[in-house]
């Protein structure tokens, strides 16, 4: 019978065999290997017998605790006989090509890599040395080198790199050597002082002699070449070097000559490699001069067109994307200056920071108060003397310079708080109480006793102290501009309407009659006489046969109040009057007078047949240029710039029943708030959203899916422009920085834009192609930056047709448009048809860096910045519409007055409602400060104490003015206080709330994003707010700080804001031992003691509200927010529930409103939810007197607590998304050296129905405050 496989003639089994072999070797060790040559080589090829024919062998060598690793090593190093040095050489290469990862691992740490170089070094010297010793040296070497993070230096310090070069140089024919050869040289390149040592050794120009055309031979060793010469390419310097030696052109010809002959695609990893050699040389300045000079721009574009229809040539395609973005000239933006187009002179410049240094520049003859054409600066801020960078390195974009909150994951922990002294509140505020007691008068709830009040009176009796300032628009009549406010209106009849002819009848008669007292007056307050706001001339007449119907929907969600239930006291009658049904406003013959021609008439209509199709003319002055705006267009103040047009009919416009729809919406009073509003560029219209108002749209609005290519597409459009630059128009169609005539005229064929109203930004729109628009936004005003909120008007469409708007001056870095939120839209067509709304609108949506230069002036000092660009593509429904396009739903600060105005009319006997003004802005604006709870049961002590020490709630919103959303989530709020629900009377029972619905009313008129009139983020004011510069924030401090002298600080501080990288609504506190637990400082426990309370608010938040995310809040405090309300309230007054709620401006990847973009509806309703939290955590607090919240704490996180929501769906609390799994790369360069070649389409977000969003990450510390 045979004897088993496994064992020797001996009957030892094998794995033993092998040790033995490796004992009898390691008493070979040093000189015996060289006298005993014969045995050496027997032993050596034993052993390699056995583990080429049997796999336990090489286990058996390799397994933990041998020490057959470090013989064979030993023995290596020792030998001095080529066949025996071969034969170990053999044996560690079977060796290390099973289990790479774990062996190569071993073999390196036991010193293996200098080992082998050593013999390298030897071998050399040999002449000539042996082809077969150097080819299995090389062939390890590159093996071990990528698992060797020292090789590199290894190599270089033990001159290996000179060896390989000269082997390689000797044997160009030879591809048996040179193949390893190369693949250690791959290996050697990656080390950059390597690189730049054998580019001087000629090495560079050495590869392009390997480099060859098409060809189907050698074709491995031709992808290792390209991969070795990218590597080298990465050092500027072989990169300076592969220019200077013309090899760009060789290298587009190469890539062109691959293309056309791998017609079946198997060598895309040769043509990746050609590209990628590209890339890293046109890293450097002179690299994408040659490349243009080469014309490599029109070589890429055609080859990726080619490409495009086969899905697997993707990684070619981005690449060369990569390429051409890159080496896209850059262009300067196309303005005069980055500052913004209007001007407001600061009563005086901060010494230091961004304001001073742009006041620091020469000025351009400008003036205030209004809009100017600065002419260019002696310093051109809009592009460097040499934007285009010598080096454009990996993209570190940050965007600390426009949205300081949002850092780095990977330094989030560098901004962390670490001083304990500054973790701990303030003991006492920090002005004497002598300066703070004259904001007594904001309280006079405080010290109210009623006592000649009677409760069993009416409505009309009102609670509200006649001390109480007004929001009417006689309350700044003195310094209104000489300007027409612009009332909305219709170019032709529509169908319902004829001309009603009447006798003039003055406006201000008319809303004598017809609108609420001023708010929180005794009796209303008569408008000053102003002749030249010539809205006597327009006759407002209403269907009075239309009677409003019985309920009026409760802001509370929970109940409705039926009309009839109220006492017909004259508020009550005022109010039906404003929600009476406004059927036509009617222009009689003497329309508007031109502020400039000095009054040319308007043309009487005269009998028309209907038409089918509504005509709808823009907001402007129709009696002095009719022909200018048909269908819509720019405002042109009744300026000569156009010619005029033909005689056109009266206008009527059918106004649709938002009075029905909207109870707190009256478009009279809302053009009544516009004439008391002050805005820099003095607008002089009203847009047709704010006249109309928005009805939440009852079907969802998903995110949209992003389309595969879309980003890529869009890219490809552009790169065009530079192609076939012939094909471009370059038409300016529109441009704020011609102040007397922005609305540029042409022969039909363009869009009329327009963004002259309140809230509005748009400053420049060009046309490029007929479909194609470039739109520019305005600078905050004293900023040259800050571009992200438009709101602007478009008109003159095509209906069907697919026109593409690409605003190219944003400054983020990433944006929500690259995850699923879209753009909205207003269509006056569909208001008119009874669908006044905003809806989620916009294709092929993407946002990606551009080429247009970013001046270090705007961007904190660093050169080389780019812009990005927001692009999205839309078709218009209906011919003759004027739509309006906004980055989320508008909310100016004349809706804010007339929805005060309105909720005025809710008050019932039972609600205590105060309005006053608390300051002045800059621009002359009132900002409203209102205070609401509940009246006392009677006069008697007990309920007027009761009444008077309730706690406190402050509440303040739209510091940001681009952060729209905040105002919705406030108006929320306030409606449902004002609410005759049961929850509603019991929170006003519960409480005594002090809102500042808008602590940036400048902002939020001129169309900001974030600034006030000063230039600065009020946001950061609050440690040191300036009276003259940042008023409703020192104002607003100060009414802290009194309260917290007389020992009333607030129960909880919350602060509205909108984020705009993060889905859902969550919240932002103040914690020392959350704070402590995030950073690297050492505390003692007497350090860390704080109550637990700041977490119950937001706790029950995530149990109530669908929208609210628990999982996204952060309670850690962070250096660069020491500034804002969150963390002063919470340090400087002690208010220990100080927060920030943040409500995202693209919709909800958790609970019940998953997948879908986020309305005013879901915004509201979280204002809603907000107030039944504050509820509950009074009946919580209340228990054990604000102490002690730990168990309350678990009691809070264990039950599932019922939805308090007008819908019966559960809500399921769920994590954020897990980190971002995709390799995503919207920049327009993605230079980083380290980036994984194969990966290159990362460019290109391959969305699916489960994509991940980066910006929705659960690191806490990316705040926004």
């Amino acid at each position: 019978m045979n004897k088993p496989k496994m064992a020797t003639e001996k009957g030892v089994p094998s794995n033993s065999r092998v040790l033995m072999l490796l004992g009898q070797l390691e008493r070979m060790n040093g000189e015996a290997m060289g006298r005993d040559v014969d045995m050496a080589r027997q032993i050596t090829a034993k052993i390699l017998h056995l583990i080429q024919t049997q796999e336990k062998t090489g286990k058996e060598v390799m397994s933990k605790g041998s020490s057959g690793m470090e013989v064979i090593l030993a023995s290596l190093e020792s030998s001095r006989d080529v066949q025996t040095t071969l034969n170990i050489l053999y044996i560690l290469s079977e060796l290390l090509t099973v289990g790479r990862g774990r062996r190569v691992g071993v073999f390196v740490s036991k010193g293996g890599t200098g080992i082998l170089f050593q013999i390298l070094i030897s071998a050399s010297k040999e002449l000539p040395p042996s082809e077969e010793l150097m080819l299995q040296l090389h062939s390890l070497l590159a093996k071990v080198g990528p698992k060797d993070r020292k090789f590199g230096v290894k190599a270089r310090l033990s001159g290996a790199l000179n060896v390989t070069v000269n082997l390689m140089k000797q044997n160009l024919q030879n591809t048996k050597l040179l193949l390893p050869c190369l693949q250690v040289l791959r290996v050697y390149s990656a080390n950059s002082v390597n690189a730049i040592s054998l580019g001087k050794n000629g090495v560079v120009e050495l590869m392009f002699k390997i480099v060859t055309p098409y060809c189907k031979k050698n074709t491995s060793l031709l992808k290792v070449a390209l991969d070795a010469l990218g590597a080298l390419l990465k050092s500027k310097t072989n990169a300076r070097r592969a220019v200077d030696g013309g090899h760009i052109p060789v290298l587009l010809s190469l890539y062109l000559d691959w293309h056309r002959n791998d017609t079946r695609h198997r060598h895309m990893l040769i043509r990746k490699g050609l590209l990628v050699c590209l890339r890293n040389i046109t890293n450097i300045k002179l690299g994408r001069k040659a490349f243009i000079d080469a014309d490599g721009m029109r070589v890429l574009y055609n080859s990726s067109m080619e490409c495009l229809p086969v899905r697997t040539l993707d990684p070619l395609i981005n690449t060369s994307s990569l390429i051409m973005r890159k080496c896209f000239p850059k262009n300067r933006l196309p303005l005069p200056t980055i500052k913004s187009a209007f001007h407001y002179q600061l009563p005086h410049v901060p010494a230091a920071g961004p304001v001073a240094q742009l006041y620091s520049l020469p000025p351009g003859g400008r003036k205030s108060h209004q809009l100017c054409n600065k002419p260019l600066k002696k310093v051109d801020d809009v592009v460097d003397e040499s934007d285009d960078n010598e080096e454009m390195d990996a993209d570190t974009e940050n965007d600390t310079e426009n949205e300081e909150d949002e850092k780095d994951p990977r330094s989030a922990n560098d901004d962390i708080e670490t001083d304990l002294n500054k973790l701990h509140p303030k003991k006492s505020p920090g002005r004497p109480f002598e300066e703070l007691r004259v904001y007594e008068r904001f309280f006079l709830e405080l010290s109210e006793d009623f006592q000649g009040y009677n409760f069993e009176c009416s409505k009309s009796a009102s609670t509200t102290s006649s001390s109480s300032s007004t929001f009417s628009s006689s309350s700044s009549a003195s310094t209104l501009p000489s300007r027409p406010i612009i009332v909305p209106t219709a170019q032709a009849l529509s169908p319902k309407h004829v001309p009603i002819s009447s006798s003039l009848v003055g406006c201000h008669s008319t809303k004598e009659k017809h609108t609420l007292p001023s708010p929180s007056a005794p009796t209303p307050t008569p408008p000053a006489p102003l002749a030249p706001l010539e809205l006597d001339t327009i006759h407002l007449t209403k269907d009075q046969d239309k009677q409003e119907k019985a309920n009026i929907p409760s802001p509370d969600t929970q109940t409705t109040l039926p009309s009839h239930t109220r006492p017909p006291s004259q508020g009550r009658m005022i109010e039906q009057e404003l929600v009476n049904v406004l059927e036509g406003v009617s222009l009689d013959e003497e329309v508007f007078l031109s502020a400039e021609d000095g009054g040319r008439k308007g043309v009487k209509q005269e009998e028309s047949p209907v038409s089918a199709t509504r005509h709808i003319q823009s907001p402007l002055l129709l009696g002095g240029i009719p022909a200018l705006r048909v269908g819509g267009g720019g405002s042109n103040w009744g300026s000569d710039c156009g010619s005029e047009g033909a005689e056109d009919e009266g206008p009527v416009l059918e106004v649709p029943d938002t009075a029905l729809l909207l109870p707190l919406h009256d478009p009279d009073l809302y053009v009544e708030m516009v004439k008391g509003t002050l805005s820099v560029p003095r607008y002089a219209e009203v847009a047709y959203p704010d006249y109309f108002g928005h009805v939440a749209p009852t079907f969802r609005e998903p995110h949209l899916e992003r389309v595969y290519g879309v980003q890529r597409s869009k890219i490809f459009q552009d790169i065009e422009r530079l192609i076939h630059p012939n094909d471009i128009l370059d038409k300016v169609v529109y441009d704020l920085d011609i102040p007397s005539c922005p609305l540029i005229e042409d022969n039909g064929e363009s869009l009329k834009f327009n963004s002259q109203f309140e809230s509005g930004n748009l400053r420049k729109a060009i046309q490029v192609r007929k479909y194609e628009y470039d739109l520019v936004l305005n600078s905050d005003i004293n900023s040259n930056h800050y571009h992200q909120w438009f709101y602007f008007e478009v008109s003159g469409m095509r209906v069907g047709t697919a026109y593409r708007f690409n605003i190219i001056n944003c400054e983020k870095s990433n944006s929500q448009f690259n995850y699923g939120m879209q753009v909205l839209m207003y269509s006056v067509q569909e208001a008119i048809s009874g669908r006044p709304r905003w809806v989620r609108t916009g294709a092929d949506i993407c946002y990606y860096k551009n080429h247009f230069a970013r001046s270090s002036i705007a961007a904190g000092g660093q050169k080389g910045k780019s812009y990005y660009t927001m692009t999205f593509s839309t078709s218009f429904s209906h011919k003759d519409d004027v739509c309006y396009f906004a980055y989320h739903f508008p909310y100016t600060y004349s809706t804010l007055k007339m929805h005060l105005s309105k909720l005025e009319a809710l008050r019932t006997p039972q609600i205590y409602l105060r309005q006053d003004v608390l300051c002045e802005t800059l621009g002359g604006n009132s900002c409203p400060l209102l205070t609401i709870t509940a009246m006392p049961e009677s006069n008697s002590n007990d309920h007027i104490c009761q009444f008077r020490n309730r706690p406190l709630i402050f509440l303040s919103a739209r510091v940001h003015p681009g952060e729209t959303n905040a105002s919705w989530v406030m108006k929320g709020t306030l409606e449902f206080l004002m609410g005759t629900s049961p929850l509603a009377a019991s929170l006003r029972d519960a409480y005594i709330f002090k809102i500042v619905p808008m602590l940036n009313p400048d902002g939020v008129i001129n169309g900001n994003h974030r600034c006030s009139l000063s230039g600065e983020d009020l946001n950061r004011q609050w440690q040191n707010p300036n009276p003259e510069l940042h008023p409703t924030i020192y104002h607003t401090k100060s009414l802290l700080q009194y309260l917290a002298h007389i020992q009333r600080a607030p129960l909880v501080f919350c602060d509205y804001h909108g984020h705009s990288r993060k889905k859902n609504v969550f919240m932002y506190g103040c914690s020392v031992k959350e704070t402590v637990w995030q950073s690297s400082i050492s505390a003692t426990s007497s350090d860390l003691q704080e109550d637990l309370g700041y977490r119950a608010l937001p706790k029950i938040l995530s149990q109530i509200a669908p929208a609210f995310s628990m999982a996204s809040c952060s309670f850690v405090v962070e250096r660069s927010k020491e500034s804002t309300a969150r963390v002063v309230v919470w340090r400087e007054i002690g208010v220990q529930r100080s927060y920030t709620m943040e409500s995202t401006l693209c919709g909800c990847d958790q609970g019940k409103y998953k997948g879908l973009q986020i309305g005013t509806r879901e915004l509201e309703e979280m204002g809603a939810q907000f107030c039944v939290a504050l509820l509950r955590l009074k009946r919580l607090t209340g228990l054990r007197n604000h102490q002690h919240l730990l168990d309350l704490e678990s009691d809070i996180i264990g039950t599932q607590s019922k939805v308090v929501s007008s819908s019966s769906t559960t809500y399921v609390m769920e994590e954020d998304e897990p980190s971002f799994l995709e390799a995503v790369d919207y920049s327009a360069e993605s230079n980083d050296e380290d980036a994984d070649p194969e990966n290159e389409h990362a460019i290109e977000v391959q969305e699916n129905p489960d994509h991940l969003d980066p910006l929705s990450d659960s690191n806490d510390t990316n705040h926004k405050d």
